[in-house]
């Protein structure tokens, strides 16, 4: 692999700009934008792929004539990103960019019937709301708020304002030793003092505050005084709350708990906070999983939100639910699906709900007729649709696949799409991609399983090639048609590896059966499924079996650290990123303890719960006796799902032993990689040890 010296870049980074009546002339602002870019060999590599623009919030304007949407720009260079502003006729005509900043707009809502567009932005310091013209125009702020605020949302009269902002929760050291204003220790007193990628000091809380057009008053913090998060962290957002169609109630999602209480459960509730007597509602009580994601319909007599049934278990069945507002009564109406309901949103006469949903490795859009509960696809093909919006008589919806990254697609009602952004097609005309095929397999317990094979570029079935297993995390996330800045499908076969994606048992799209298995069974028939997907691949002639990789992230991480004292030598090299190595030791290092507690089976001391004890004697770190294959061990030192311990852990045993071993450490990255030049290693870093080793 040659990554640095395959193409040749232009990206506009400009430290000085003209940004409507402002100068910009910090260093730290950087305009970036889109790359113009030549590929030489026509072959994905790790600097083109951070050369594609990404596509991110899409709003449709109220009178369903115009999208705007954005899209984030990388620059190596400069080790950042950018997102701009673009619009466009409901059609796709007339695309074009609003926005040349350094301020990163997002949040993009139409308000004001649509002559203006409000959006976040930091261009004041902090994240404020701000309003312009659909051509971009007329920048100005509406918001000075004290605090910066991650999500908005204005009410249907557009007479108050919804914000999210971050509350203090925690004292700081100093605030209890003000003699000690340099000590840096942290004095902790029960769980959750971390979470994700960050030391747990503050709560998002929802605030209220009227609008007049021009300015907001009279806040008020619906969760005044309680140390609860709503939305939920780390990735919940505006969607986890949502107006009532008079504008005098919020429905807001809230895990009312905190410490261990917090750590050991998922049941959150729906709430909805009355503005007049100032009160909160809880419309869930007695639904003890995850509810979240509320959304009133149209005519104002029902409420919908996203439902898990049990306590503890995140990857539960993501059900959809309405109630009658009248009656109380809730129904679940996606009951017929037997795959999660995923993003959704009301028709414009409050009589279907349009969402999407993966089934069999692909991820489609859905109609459920809210009366009969009758669930209809819209959609078919090998792709993923990430999120759907009303337009009118169509859908405005984001897709994906293993070959490209987000584009706009409009799809009519009959289930007809088409394609309306080409923000990428400039470096997809330049590359030449590799075959997806899907293949069927029988598992060892005569299931059925939908294996992805991915062919490099200009496959040649009478060469014999490398072959790389990919193991996916979650441990219950789909290997669908997804597309992934880091493992991306087409990156590894533009290298000349076939790649052998299994849909093993513990992932969604298959039923809740084919879901479940996973838990407690860690060790077991999941890993069997993975043997079955890359031994029959192996069968093939131009697979050569003597040079087979395996490689994963989180639980495919944990994956490759069991394969490593388990593949019987089938594998010639490993690569395991976030992994979990000693599982007695992530189960106490770990944050979210729910999360444990069902997929392992509960605590490795209790000696009388066998699924427990099973799961704990099948520790990778148990049989590192047997590991006898060159492995590169990566990991994000932010990472508080997955310790970075366990990542250097499982290198210093590898070294000890005397195996090949490589240790990549990011002091500044969490359970992902997020930055580009890190990105970029990651990938020069991972192909240089899976070259070593297979070619």
């Amino acid at each position: 692999m040659k990554p640095a010296n395959l193409i040749t870049m232009s990206i506009a980074a400009m430290t000085l700009a003209s940004c409507g009546n402002q100068e910009v002339a910090n260093k730290d602002q950087v305009i970036i934008e889109k790359s113009n870019i030549k590929i030489e060999g026509k072959r994905m590599t790790p600097e083109a792929l951070w050369a594609l623009g990404r596509i991110g919030g899409v709003s449709v304007s109220p009178d369903n004539k115009q999208i705007v949407y954005t899209v984030a720009y990388y620059s190596i260079p400069e080790n950042k990103s950018n997102r701009e502003v673009f619009i466009m006729n409901a059609d796709g005509s007339d695309n074009k960019q609003i926005t040349r900043t350094p301020f990163s707009e997002n949040e993009l809502t139409w308000i004001k019937g649509g002559s203006k567009l409000a959006f976040l932005s930091a261009e004041s310091g902090s994240s404020q709301i701000w309003e312009m013209n659909p051509d971009g125009s007329e920048r100005k702020q509406l918001t000075h708020y004290e605090g910066d605020i991650e999500g908005f949302s204005f009410s249907p009269d557009e007479k108050k304002l919804l914000f999210i902002s971050q509350v203090k929760t925690v004292k700081a050291t100093v605030e209890k030793y003000p003699d000690l204003p340099k000590a840096t220790g942290i004095i902790v007193n029960d769980l959750m003092y971390k979470h994700w990628d960050e030391w747990v000091t503050t709560a998002p809380h929802p605030f209220i505050a009227d609008f007049d057009g021009k300015s907001i008053s009279n806040i008020k913090d619906v969760l005044e005084g309680e140390p609860y998060e709503s939305p939920m962290k780390p990735f919940g957002g505006i969607e986890q709350l949502a107006w009532n169609t008079t504008s005098d109630k919020v429905a807001y999602t809230s895990r009312k708990k905190t410490g261990k209480e917090y750590a050991l459960s998922t049941n959150s509730d729906i709430y909805v906070y009355d503005l007049n007597t100032k009160q909160s509602i809880n419309i869930t009580e007695g639904m003890p999983g995850y509810d979240t994601n509320p959304q009133y319909s149209p005519d104002g007599k029902s409420i919908a939100w996203l439902s898990m049934e049990r306590d503890g278990y995140e990857s539960d069945w993501n059900r959809l639910f309405i109630m009658d507002l009248a009656t109380g009564e809730k129904r679940f109406i996606s009951k017929s699906l037997d795959s999660n309901v995923d993003d959704y949103c009301w028709s414009t006469d409050s009589k279907t709900i349009y969402f999407t949903s993966i089934w069999h490795a692909k991820s489609q859009i859905y109609s459920v007729d809210v009366a009969s509960e009758q669930v209809k696809p819209l959609t078919e093909g090998v792709h993923d649709y990430a999120s759907v919006a009303l337009c009118g008589d169509k859908l405005i919806a984001k897709r994906h696949s293993m070959s490209m990254a987000d584009e706009i697609y409009s799809v009519d009602l009959s289930g007809k799409d088409t394609q309306l952004t080409y923000e990428n097609k400039h470096i997809y005309d330049q590359l030449e991609m590799g075959k997806v095929e899907e293949r069927w397999m029988t598992t060892t317990d005569g299931k059925q399983m939908l294996t992805w094979v991915i062919y490099p570029p200009n496959f040649d079935p009478n060469k014999k090639y490398p072959t790389i297993l990919y193991c996916t995390g979650g441990p219950q996330n789909a290997v669908s048609q997804f597309w992934s800045y880091r493992w991306n499908m087409q990156m590894m076969a533009a290298n000349d590896y076939i790649i052998v994606a299994p849909n093993r048992r513990g992932l969604p799209g298959f039923g809740l059966e084919w879901n479940e298995q996973i838990s407690g069974d860690y060790s077991g028939q999941c890993m069997k499924d993975l043997f079955v997907a890359i031994d029959e691949v192996s069968k093939e002639s131009f697979v050569d079996k003597d040079r087979l990789g395996c490689v994963g992230a989180s639980f495919g991480g944990y994956t490759v650290y069991w394969m490593a004292g388990n593949h019987n030598k089938r594998f010639k090299a490993f690569i395991a990123h976030d992994g979990l190595f000693n599982l007695e030791a992530q189960y106490l290092e770990t944050e979210e303890m729910w999360f444990a507690n069902w997929d392992m089976g509960g605590a490795f001391w209790d000696k009388n719960n066998a699924t427990a004890q099973r799961t704990f004697a099948n520790s990778p770190h148990k049989f590192i006796d047997k590991w006898d294959t060159p492995i590169l061990c990566i990991h994000g030192e932010k990472d508080y799902r997955v310790l970075a311990t366990q990542g250097m852990t499982a290198f210093n045993a590898a070294v000890l032993r005397g195996i090949p071993a490589e240790l990549l450490l990011y002091p500044d990255e969490n359970h992902w990689v997020l930055k580009p030049q890190n990105g970029i290693l990651w990938q020069r870093t991972f192909f240089k040890w899976l070259d070593k080793w297979l070619k």
